[in-house]
């Protein structure tokens, strides 16, 4: 059936298209491409995108996207709040009449969404899990399991008929958000280290007195400003930052930022440092230079995208467990501070040495982005 769902999609022409993928942060900033990829192919056509009310700024103001179909969805996991604000939601989407639906998130709870939809094309990933397939009409195979997120939205783009798709992402920051980001950075010396330690999982929270370290030698030994950013719930991250790092000033930025804002300090840092999280994926949409510290998971999968990117990675037997909880955390011994230094070290001396970061969009290198990854101090391209 894929086989001939671009003809048909050139056909029928759909004029009122809907994307769905809720959450969470690192995988809307990864389903981003999708919009230029829909533009091009139906230029005429009127796009809708159904997210969680949070992640909203993320699209509003979208050159691509006409419309933001947001929700409260309540938490995460299912609770009776959740599951009323499902149910409003798909209530209201039986309405709109939609002629090709896209379901990126690949669970029950979006393919429900896409079935109420009614759309003509309802498409989703052959792989998606807990019974969402069943609400497809046509499905798109990944080539490989490894595949990165990103990649798996460019599979869907040629599966509708653009032919060569470019990862190409748009955060829509303004010029008072980077006004912003400007003022709250101007006391900072160069080069500048944003931190990000937070994580939802205990198991890609590299350790904070790691963090310390780390800032404590870029401050020493190149004299940089540091940052820490993140979420309200990171304050006391920042705090046990900040003890680690004695008398070496670093601004605490934790719970003062939008996304946007996030965005723009990210962008006006010369290094961002962070877990595998979605401040980490939004920071290298936004075209900043960013470090990734992976323990549990794959970067293959879910690393950094773009020529900017680096990863540091586990590289115990365990490795990648995709665990949310461990009683061991063997990853976070093996994954020194002396392990992490040196990618950091050399993003910061080519700041300081003024070499000039690409500017969006980025291309993709073949079936893989271009991302390199430290692993036993050595460092291979995937």
């Amino acid at each position: 059936m894929i086989q001939n769902l671009a003809e048909r999609l050139r056909s029928s022409r759909p004029r009122r298209i809907c994307v769905i993928k809720p959450s969470s942060l690192g995988d809307i900033v990864h389903a981003l491409p999708i919009l230029p990829a829909l533009r091009k192919l139906f230029p005429d056509a009127r796009i809708s995108w159904v997210v969680n009310q949070g992640f909203r700024s993320l699209l509003d103001g979208h050159p691509d996207l006409d419309e933001v179909i947001a929700y409260d969805r309540g938490g995460s996991g299912v609770s009776g709040r959740s599951v009323v604000a499902t149910a409003r939601l798909c209530g209201m989407l039986l309405d709109r009449r939609f002629d090709l639906t896209i379901d990126l998130q690949g669970l029950l709870r979006s393919g429900l969404m896409t079935a109420a939809t009614r759309a003509g094309v309802r498409l989703g990933m052959a792989d998606a899990r807990e019974g969402a397939t069943w609400f497809y009409t046509d499905l798109v195979t990944s080539s490989r399991l490894d595949t990165h997120a990103v990649d798996r939205v460019l599979q869907v783009a040629s599966a509708l008929g653009d032919d060569g798709p470019v990862a190409r992402f748009t955060i829509p920051v303004s010029e008072d958000d980077r006004r912003w980001a400007v003022g709250a950075l101007a006391g900072l010396p160069r080069p500048r280290l944003a931190l990000n330690m937070g994580a939802r999982w205990l198991t890609k929270r590299w350790p904070p007195e790691h963090f310390a370290e780390i800032a404590r030698r870029a401050a020493m030994e190149l004299g940089a400003g540091l940052v820490a950013v993140g979420s309200a719930e990171d304050r006391p991250l920042a705090r046990a930052i900040r003890d680690g790092l004695g008398n070496v000033p670093c601004l605490d930025l934790t719970g003062k930022t939008s996304l946007r804002r996030l965005a723009a300090v990210a962008r006006e840092c010369d290094l961002f440092v962070s877990n595998d999280t979605g401040p980490l994926h939004l920071a290298a949409a936004a075209g900043a230079t960013v470090v990734g510290i992976y323990t549990c998971t794959d970067p293959r999968r879910t690393g950094p995208y773009g020529a900017n990117a680096t990863v540091v990675r586990s590289c115990v037997w365990c490795a990648p467990s995709f665990r949310k909880s461990c009683d061991r955390l063997e990853c976070f011994r093996e994954l020194t501070p002396a392990r992490v230094w040196p990618a950091v070290r050399q993003q910061l001396e080519k700041s300081r040495h003024g070499t000039i970061r690409p500017e969006l969009p980025r291309k993709t290198s073949g079936p893989h982005h271009a991302l390199r990854q430290f692993c036993n101090f050595e460092m291979d391209s995937l």
